[in-house]
């Protein structure tokens, strides 16, 4: 499979949610936050999420055959969809789940340096990522 502007912005966004995800999970393992891991594994579904879509590019590349005349090209589509529904679905359900959990048990904020660390790394990563993608073509 050719390296093209998509592949690339997969890539890369792919990069920058593992890097985002490893800091995360660094966070949680400095301060033991719950909020931390949940964050964690958040960033790492969204990594996930960049895989699907390149099975799905891979998949509509393939050759037609005798029960796809038209090729696999809808591929892309499904897979862009399955990763919507897990993007929404699962983070929605993380989101109440965090929320009522800390509405019930409030924590104290004990590291703020974490997490401004965090917020610095992330917002480092996802700005690389959104100036590769603009860059693309």
């Amino acid at each position: 499979m050719a390296a093209d502007g998509t592949t690339k912005s997969v890539l890369v966004a792919f990069g920058a949610n593992a890097g985002i995800a490893v800091a995360k999970f660094a966070g949680y393992l400095v301060t033991g936050s719950s909020a931390m891991l949940a964050e964690s594994v958040h960033s790492l579904a969204d990594s996930t999420n960049e895989v699907l879509l390149m099975v799905g590019k891979r998949q509509a590349l393939r050759r037609p055959d005798a029960l796809h005349q038209f090729g696999y090209g809808r591929s892309r589509y499904f897979y862009s969809f399955i990763v919507a529904l897990l993007v929404f679905v699962l983070g929605a359900v993380a989101a109440i789940y965090q929320g009522y959990r800390k509405i019930l048990h409030p924590e104290p904020l004990d590291a703020p340096g974490v997490a401004v660390a965090n917020l610095v790394v992330a917002a480092w990563l996802e700005a690389f990522c959104l100036r590769a993608g603009l860059t693309r073509t």
